[in-house]
């Protein structure tokens, strides 16, 4: 599988910008805010239904504009498949294969995978559980469609569920028969959840593992620990005994929205005791498992999107990352960089088919072959 072409239309800073993709590598090159990393955000809006960067759609539309436009050609089992992105000011976001519109967005995801691995992914290590939480649901979404259901459905039962509160709360008039109705759903919800992150987590884990041991060094133990209350109780006892500070505070104290993934190195915090170095080769594990285990449920290579890592990461975890590469572990590959003689210098060695793009203020042009005989 793989995207053999992408033309974007008022998408940030692009009015209209065209490519056609190589199966292999595609670097685009150009200076920092020329519009690089708004390619490869195209790319996952068209795998994942909604920017890595920016997940409110409409400030991805381009400035003064009302609507941006992301199509892709992809060839998937040897078929062509269009793909349409469209968000118009005021309007709901549709998305449509072959022009035909979906009727729920859930019904893509997982069609055409992409992991990106990028800057941001820091903030996996740096920030609240919210965000390791939606991590880990978008990988195992993209494999099970009930997954994605049951936690769409989890997340408006408890926000129905705290609306309530917070409604006896301002009333004081606490009602346990109203709250019961809820909590029976929260329950059956919840515990499919957890027992499938536990489920996803049990082969995850040994994967990270492996991939840490190629990135980092083989002599520094990491971990991941899965934190949830419906580890210490049952979910029907904790609603009951946190019953009193749920009217009290108006909200919802214990579910699994409240589980948590712990990121350790030699039995610590990451996020505390990792050095850069470690929290980089940590970041770009998970990525990497991520990127495995896409791919075997998926049964297709997912399409890896480089970030500008070459800047932030040092010369050994980049020639790691490259073998892999070179090994044809990865399918397509996009990766945007500043430095035109590095990309060069990395990819152009290899007999990988490739192609180099360079990107200025929003447009982009193909560096021919016999351009960059020159450029060299």
């Amino acid at each position: 599988m793989h995207l053999q072409s992408l033309h974007l239309v008022n998408f940030k800073n692009h009015e209209d910008s065209e490519v056609k993709l190589s199966s292999g590598i595609n670097c685009f090159v150009g200076k920092n805010g020329a519009g690089k990393t708004n390619v490869l955000d195209a790319v996952h809006y068209l795998s994942i239904c909604k920017s890595y960067m920016n997940t409110v759609d409409r400030q991805n539309i381009r400035f003064d504009q009302p609507f941006f436009v992301i199509q892709g050609d992809w060839i998937k089992d040897d078929v062509s498949v269009n793909i349409n992105c469209a968000v118009k000011t005021g309007a709901k976001k549709k998305f449509r294969r072959n022009k035909k519109e979906y009727e729920k967005l859930a019904d893509h995801i997982g069609q055409f995978p992409a992991v990106m691995i990028s800057p941001y992914d820091r903030d996996l290590i740096s920030e609240g559980s919210e965000l390791r939480r939606k991590w880990m649901d978008g990988i195992i979404s993209q494999f099970d469609r009930k997954y994605l259901e049951t936690i769409q459905r989890y997340a408006k039962v408890l926000a129905q569920r705290n609306a309530l509160l917070k409604n006896m709360g301002e009333h004081r008039l606490f009602d346990p028969e109203a709250i019961e109705v809820w909590d029976i759903q929260l329950i059956r919800l919840g515990q499919a959840i957890f027992k499938k992150r536990k489920v996803f987590l049990e082969e995850f884990i040994p994967v990270f593992q492996k991939h840490y041991d190629a990135i980092g060094s083989q002599e520094e133990e990491v971990h991941m620990v899965y934190r949830s209350q419906l580890n210490e109780a049952n979910f029907d006892d904790l609603l009951k005994e946190f019953q009193q500070k749920d009217a009290y505070t108006r909200y919802s104290n214990v579910g699994t929205h409240k589980d948590d993934l712990i990121f350790q190195i030699k039995g610590h915090p990451v996020k505390k005791f990792g050095s850069q170095g470690q929290q980089k080769s940590f970041i770009i594990a998970l990525r990497l498992a991520q990127y495995e285990w896409l791919k075997k449920h998926l049964g297709v290579s997912p399409v890896l999107l480089l970030d500008d890592i070459f800047d932030k990461l040092d010369h050994s975890r980049v020639e790691k990352l490259m073998k892999l590469v070179a090994n044809n572990f990865f399918g397509q590959v996009l990766v945007t960089d500043t430095d035109l003689k590095r990309v060069q210098t990395i990819f152009f060695k290899s007999d990988l088919s490739s192609k180099l793009f360079i990107v200025k203020e929003g447009g982009i042009s193909e560096l021919k072959e016999e351009e960059l005989h020159e450029e060299r």
